[in-house]
């Protein structure tokens, strides 16, 4: 469901006051305006209609997430409602019956739009199988590479050359240091879905700063890769179980610029990928054991958060 002026519902708390824009003054009786309701433009205006909007569901019998305070859960006789807000974006689901009241519920207070079957949200699709979810980014994709013009190139077999480590290249020529970044932004969305280019994404933004052309080579063959592989996404199985497992490694001392160790790490809820990282260690790690255990704590974190 998406809200209709979902800002325009918000109460705000302190003292603002607005006046006339230019054009509209008039100059018998110059006026200001103690506005109650928030207005777009505001910075009260988010936090005003989250309150709105939170306040009325927990009225109505929901309960709000104890880790994510967008989350809002119903139970019902043996049926969960789940519900999450994104800004004016609402999704839900489980029984039809519940969805049912959930839109009766919302209508009654708020102007919506229902958009029918949760199937493209935030550039993320969702293919809903009667096995299991798929959850792809292949439009994105598509739309990157036509961006950047890749549409036509070469595919590479994987997303970095191994034998050839990224370096500062201090020496190298210089590039285009906005369409470096943003062809980094562009695929740092990409790994919301997209873990096989995570490692390689997060090792090219380090040198966002003061890019080079052999830095650039390397982000190009992380475009060419994707025209080869542009359908890969996240399978979540149907009926699969609940259990909580996690993975972790660590290199040592690769970063050749600070000597500091990366480490990667990845969870999963039974059969289904929930969550993975790929991050340089904060400390110089003096051994590979140091370095093992820096990555371990690191998952062990990450799980403790999972279970919360």
């Amino acid at each position: 469901m998406d809200v209709k002026n979902a800002f325009l519902y918000g109460k705000i708390q302190e003292e603002v006051y607005v006046y006339q824009p230019p054009g509209f003054e008039d100059p018998d009786f110059p006026r200001v305006y103690k506005v109650k309701k928030a207005l777009y433009g505001l910075h009260q205006a988010p936090r005003a209609w989250y309150e709105t909007l939170s306040t009325y569901l927990l009225d109505n019998e929901f309960q709000r997430g104890k880790i994510d305070k967008t989350l809002f859960i119903k139970r019902y006789k043996g049926d969960i409602l789940l519900v999450q807000v994104y800004v004016d974006d609402i999704i839900f689901g489980l029984t039809k019956k519940l969805c049912i009241e959930f839109e009766n519920l919302m209508h009654k207070k708020f102007q919506m739009s229902s958009m029918g079957d949760f199937t493209f949200f935030l550039r993320l699709q969702m293919q809903q199988k009667k096995d299991g979810i798929f959850i792809s980014q292949d439009k994105y994709v598509g739309e990157i590479l036509k961006k950047f013009g890749f549409t036509e190139v070469k595919t590479a077999s994987t997303p970095i050359e191994t034998q050839k480590p990224l370096l500062k290249d201090e020496n190298g020529e210089e590039v285009d240091v906005h369409m470096y970044r943003s062809m980094i932004g562009s695929l740092m969305y990409l790994t919301f879905s997209r873990h096989d280019i995570m490692f390689v994404v997060c090792a090219c933004a380090r040198y966002q700063v003061n890019p080079k052309v052999s830095h650039l080579h390397a982000v190009k063959r992380i475009f060419r890769y994707l025209k080869g592989q542009p359908k890969l996404g996240l399978w979540y199985p149907k009926d699969s179980p609940f259990d909580l497992v996690a993975y972790t490694d660590s290199d040592y001392a690769r970063a050749s610029l600070d000597r500091k160790s990366t480490t990667g790490g990845c969870q999963f809820l039974g059969c289904g990928l929930i969550s993975w990282q790929c991050k340089k260690q904060t400390v110089v790690t003096i051994s590979t054991t140091e370095a093992e255990y820096v990555a371990a704590s690191s998952c062990c974190g990450q799980v403790l958060w999972i279970q919360n």
